[in-house]
């Protein structure tokens, strides 16, 4: 093809991603194109970016504890996993509510909020810690029709080597991370965390290692 129809071509297309997204989004098309690249990211992403997973491992006490108060929203996995197919359609409306939990909510630590070390609930009143973004973004996914089995919590050291959580998604075009400490949605390999446990897919009330890295006693001080 001729380089300058090849290029006109790639254009168009990009424009079209972009007004979608900016729909999507509720923002500009000059928005969207800022922020387009992470789409592309994603859908480049070369199949087999899914991390491997060993033994069972211990369940982290704050998700005990808030299974025992919120039964409904825990157990009833289908028993083998899955991906989701990722296309620019659902990577932005993942992006969108990944943006607007991160936007809804004002970190605070548990001690601070409840008196508790590890305290692991929905942020009902706009504060909370790490895994209550998490908590709030896998159930607005579930809601908008996401598999409730390709999201994770999932428990990591972040770059200070604390404890952190944050939300895995289990994609066909790798493990994607929903983060409040991080804007972008990343491939797990480019966060720079040492990942250590997360949900068994299929079977969320059993955890899996992710490596050889100690688990932290808590995930909840960012």
């Amino acid at each position: 093809m001729n380089k300058r129809l090849e290029r006109a071509r790639l254009a168009a297309a990009a424009a079209v991603v972009i007004a979608a997204i900016a729909g999507v989004w509720g923002t500009s098309p000059a928005q969207a194109s800022e922020r387009v690249g992470d789409v592309h990211l994603a859908m480049r992403s070369a199949p087999g970016s899914n991390m491997m997973t060993g033994a069972n491992t211990a369940t982290p006490i704050g998700y005990a504890r808030f299974c025992a108060e919120q039964p409904a929203d825990c157990g009833n996995g289908n028993g083998r996993g899955g991906k989701v197919a990722l296309t620019e359609a659902n990577f932005a409306q993942l992006r969108r509510i990944n943006d607007e939990v991160n936007a809804a909510i004002q970190p605070l630590t548990d001690i601070e909020h409840y008196g508790e070390i590890e305290h692991w609930t929905y942020p009902q009143d706009g504060y909370g810690d790490c895994e209550d973004y998490v908590l709030l973004k896998r159930r607005r996914l579930i809601e908008a029709g996401w598999p409730a089995e390709t999201l994770l919590i999932t428990v990591v050291r972040d770059h200070q080597g604390d404890g952190h959580s944050v939300l895995t998604v289990v994609s066909d075009r790798g493990d994607l991370v929903l983060d409040n400490q991080e804007a972008a949605i990343l491939l797990w390999h480019e966060t720079g965390y040492r990942f250590v446990k997360r949900q068994a897919q299929g079977f969320p009330d059993r955890w899996v290692s992710l490596g050889d890295v100690l688990a932290p006693a808590t995930v909840g001080q960012n």
